[in-house]
């Protein structure tokens, strides 16, 4: 196994806290020292299941950006987020290694880059990298690539589902 799956693997384990009802999903982000200086999963505000909207039938999800499909906090803003309050040096050039779980509490394969709030937030903290776990295996997007990439899908299907 090599360095990248063993992230993609922490980036699970945190998922695990997730209180999303609709996706279990997590991101670690690790230092070019190799050092973790952030984490995060994907739940509503403050962590207050009360405002939790995931299976709420007045959120019209169809007419919502494929981004702005869930009431959650991303899990990689928490991650950006963290590290950010952890060691804010060390941001600049660090990996962003994202995953969802599968109902079982696998890691799921992950799509095409989409999330152009998330590739923006990264790319202004100076985050160098994304990785993504797909079928074919590890995936490592430079930060401007995956920016890049998230506009196209939107691009290709005007950003809902």
């Amino acid at each position: 196994m090599n360095e990248h799956e063993e992230w993609f693997k922490e980036a699970g384990r945190v998922a695990l806290g997730a209180l999303c009802l609709r996706a279990k999903c997590g991101a670690v982000i690790v230092a070019s020292d190799g050092v973790m200086i952030g984490s995060g999963y994907n739940a509503p505000p403050t962590d207050d299941v009360s405002v939790r909207k995931c299976l709420s039938k007045n959120y019209d999800r169809t007419k919502k950006p494929k981004y702005d499909l869930t009431c959650c906090v991303h899990a990689e803003w928490r991650a950006i987020i963290d590290a950010l309050k952890n060691d804010a040096e060390k941001v600049r050039g660090a990996t962003l290694y994202y995953v969802r779980l599968g109902d079982e509490g696998n890691i799921r394969p992950s799509g095409k880059p989409f999330c152009t709030v998330c590739s923006r937030l990264a790319l202004d903290v100076g985050i160098s990298a994304f990785g993504l776990w797909h079928e074919d295996g590890v995936m490592l997007y430079d930060a401007n690539d995956y920016n890049e990439r998230s506009y196209m899908y939107h691009e290709q299907d005007g950003g809902v589902n």
